[in-house]
C-alpha cells in the first residue's frame, strides 16, 4: 500500500485531534488571546448618524418655466444624491464652523455618506474617538449641507422671479390682461410662494444622536473571530505535522503498513519483564490481561493454521526494542501452559537475552550445536511452568534452546548453514510448535535464511517508536524473502 495514497477516515480523524488536541488549544488560546489584547489596546471609535431628505423639485422647474427633467430609476436619483452630499467643500465648511483644530482632511476621513435603499433618505455618519465630537461633526455637516442647498434654491428662485417680472415688464398694456400676461403673474406669484416654502429643497431628517457606546473595537466579536481563525489553524497545522509524523501511532495503521491481520493487542505492562523466577526462586506467570492477551493471539495462530500446518513461528521485528524476545518467550510459554510441547530457539547469536530472562545457564547452545560441539538434547533446558487449574497431576514444561554465551565470529553463516536447517527439521518434527527469536530483519541478515523455513511469522510492533518508513521497508523485504 502506498501510504501516500491513504485517506483519512473519521476515526483517523478523531485520533489525529485527540493526539493533538492540545496544539490544537494553543493554537485558539494565542489566535484568540492576541485578537482580545489587540482590540484593548485599539482606541475606542464612536460612531453616530445624522440624515437628509430630497424632495421632488420637478414641480419647481416647471413653474420657474424650464423643462422638467424625469428621473425615473430611483437608484440613479439616490447615486446623484449621495454625490451631492459628497462632493464640494462641506469638510472645510464644517470644521471652520466647530474648529477645535480640525482640518477638512479629518472631517472628511471621519465622514461615511451612504444611501437608505431606494429612499430619498441620505445617511451622513461620522466616526471619531469622542462621541460628543461625532454628533457635532455629523450634525454639522448635514446643517451646512442644508443651509447652502437653501441659499442655492433661494437664488434659483430669485433668478426664475426675476426673469418673469422681466417678461411681465416686456409686455403691452393690454397683453397683461391678456391670456399671456395672465400666465406670467400666475408663474410669479407660485415661485414666491415656491421661495418662501423653500419647495424643492433638502431638509435634515435626523439629527445625529451623542452615542453611548462605542462601535470599535469590538472586543468580544474579535476575540470569537481570533479563536475560530486559531482553531482553523491548530487543526491544519495537526494534519499537517500527522502527514510528516512517520511514527505509526495506531494499531490500525500496523495493519496498512505492513499488510498483515492483527493477531492481539498485549497491553504494557511491568509484568512482560520479569524473569521466569522472583528472588524465592518461585515461578512467575502472567496474570490477568497480561496472560489472556498471549491465549488470544495462541488461539488465532491455531485458527490460522487450520489450513496449513503451524509447527515453526519466526518472532520477528522491524526494528530494535519492539518487543519481539518478549513476545515470543510469552507465546511460547502460554502454548506450553495449554498443553502443546514447544520449544522456545533463540536464534539471535549476536545479542542472546532468553538465558537471564529466564534464570537459564547461559551456554551450552544453539551455536555450540551448529559447530558440532554438542547434540540438541544436550543443549535444550527445561522451564516447570507448573500445572494448569484442574489438573495438579498434569506438570507443564517448556524447552528452550537459547543462543549460546559465546557470540561466534560468524552468525550469519551459522543460521545459514546446512545444520541450521536440519536443526529445524528435527525439532519441527518433534515439537507441536517452534518459536524462533531472531534479531530484527532490518538491522541484521542473519534472519533472513529462517524465513524460506518457517511455516509463519509473528511481528511484534509498538505503534510508537517504528517509522512507518521502516515498517514499509520490513514489509516489502519479508514479501520479496518469502516470494515462490
Amino acid at each position: 500500500m502506498q501510504e501516500d495514497s491513504a485517506t483519512f477516515n473519521l476515526e483517523q480523524a478523531l485520533g489525529i485531534l485527540r493526539r493533538r488536541v492540545l496544539l490544537v488549544a494553543l493554537c485558539v488560546l494565542v489566535v484568540g488571546g492576541a485578537a482580545y489584547a489587540y482590540s484593548k489596546h485599539q482606541a475606542k471609535k464612536y460612531t453616530t448618524s445624522a440624515s437628509l431628505t430630497f424632495s421632488n423639485n420637478q414641480l419647481s422647474q416647471q413653474v420657474a418655466g424650464l423643462q422638467a427633467v424625469a428621473t425615473g430609476n430611483p437608484l440613479a436619483q439616490q447615486a446623484s444624491n449621495i454625490e451631492r452630499v459628497r462632493l464640494g467643500d462641506m469638510a472645510a465648511k464644517t470644521a471652520k464652523v466647530l474648529g477645535h483644530g480640525l482640518t477638512a482632511l479629518q472631517v472628511a476621513n471621519a465622514l461615511s455618506i451612504s444611501g437608505q435603499g431606494e429612499s430619498s433618505v441620505v445617511s451622513v455618519s461620522a466616526t471619531t474617538t469622542s462621541p460628543v465630537l461625532s454628533a457635532e461633526i455629523a450634525n454639522t455637516y448635514v446643517r451646512e449641507f442644508a443651509r447652502e442647498q437653501k441659499v442655492a434654491s433661494q437664488a434659483y428662485f430669485k433668478s426664475a422671479t426675476d426673469l418673469v417680472a422681466k417678461q411681465l415688464r416686456s409686455l403691452e398694456p393690454k397683453q397683461r390682461t391678456g391670456i399671456d400676461g395672465l400666465k406670467l403673474q400666475d408663474r410669479l406669484q407660485s415661485l414666491g410662494l415656491l421661495a418662501k416654502l423653500d419647495f424643492g429643497g433638502v431638509q435634515v431628517a435626523q439629527e445625529a444622536p451623542v452615542p453611548v457606546s462605542a462601535s470599535s473595537p469590538k472586543t468580544g466579536t474579535n476575540t470569537i473571530l481570533g479563536c475560530l481563525i486559531g482553531l482553523v489553524v491548530g487543526l491544519a497545522l495537526a494534519f499537517l505535522l500527522e502527514r510528516l509524523d512517520r511514527r505509526v501511532r495506531q494499531p490500525g495503521e500496523l495493519e496498512q503498513v505492513y499488510g498483515l491481520p492483527t493477531l492481539g493487542l498485549v497491553p504494557k505492562s511491568r509484568a512482560l519483564a520479569r524473569p521466569a523466577r522472583d528472588v524465592q526462586a518461585n515461578r512467575v506467570l502472567l496474570q490477568g490481561d497480561d496472560g489472556e492477551a498471549f491465549r488470544l493471539i495462541r488461539a488465532r495462530l491455531r485458527y490460522l493454521g487450520l489450513n496449513r500446518s503451524l509447527r515453526a513461528i519466526l518472532v520477528v521485528s522491524a526494528d530494535l526494542g519492539e518487543g519481539n524476545t518478549t513476545v515470543a518467550r510469552h507465546l511460547a510459554a502460554t502454548a506450553a501452559r495449554m498443553g502443546s510441547r514447544v520449544l522456545l530457539l533463540e536464534a539471535d547469536l549476536r545479542r542472546p537475552a532468553l538465558a537471564g530472562r529466564l534464570a537459564l545457564e547461559p551456554g551450552p547452545g544453539l551455536a555450540d550445536v551448529l559447530i558440532g560441539a554438542i547434540t540438541v538434547g544436550e543443549a535444550i533446558q527445561s522451564i516447570q511452568l507448573g500445572a494448569p487449574d484442574g489438573a495438579p497431576d498434569q506438570e507443564r514444561t517448556l524447552d528452550v534452546l537459547t543462543a549460546g554465551s559465546i557470540t561466534p565470529a560468524n552468525p550469519a553463516e551459522l543460521i545459514e548453514s546446512p545444520q541450521m536447517e536440519g536443526l529445524l527439521a528435527q525439532v519441527k518434527f518433534e515439537y507441536d510448535l517452534v518459536v524462533i527469536d531472531v534479531p530484527p530483519l532490518t538491522t541484521v541478515s542473519d534472519a533472513f535464511p529462517l524465513l524460506a523455513h518457517v511455516d509463519g511469522v509473528a511481528l511484534p510492533a509498538a505503534p510508537g517508536p517504528v517509522s512507518k518508513r521502516l515498517a514499509a521497508a520490513f514489509s516489502e523485504l519479508v514479501g520479496r524473502e518469502t516470494d515462490p
